[in-house]
C-alpha cells in the first residue's frame, strides 16, 4: 500500500510521548476509496500516546486509484505506522 500512496502528511512523533520514550507500531484499519481517499478509518492497537498521531497523518493520505477491469474500486486494508526516536 505505502508505494502507492501520492500525498498526505507524515506522522509527527508527539513530544509528550518521545520525551516518555514510548514508542512502537500503531495499527490502523481504513478504506481507499474509489477516489483514493482513506475513508473510515480506526485504530486497532498500538501506544495510546502515538494513536491520534498516527490517525491524524492516515487520514490526510491519498492514494493512486486501484483498478479492477479497468474500473476503480474501494480497498480495505491495515496500516502500520511505527514511532521509533531518532
Amino acid at each position: 500500500m505505502s508505494r502507492n500512496r501520492i500525498d498526505g502528511k507524515d506522522p509527527k512523533y508527539p513530544r509528550d510521548a518521545k520525551k516518555a520514550h514510548v514508542e512502537g507500531r500503531v495499527v490502523l484499519k481504513a478504506t481507499i476509496s474509489e477516489s483514493g481517499n482513506v475513508e473510515d478509518l480506526c485504530v486497532i492497537q498500538g501506544p495510546e500516546m502515538l494513536q491520534q498521531a498516527a490517525f491524524d497523518a492516515v487520514k490526510t493520505w491519498t492514494y493512486k486509484l486501484f483498478l479492477l477491469n479497468g474500473q476503480p474500486r474501494e480497498v480495505k486494508t491495515q496500516m502500520n505506522i511505527d514511532f521509533t526516536p531518532q
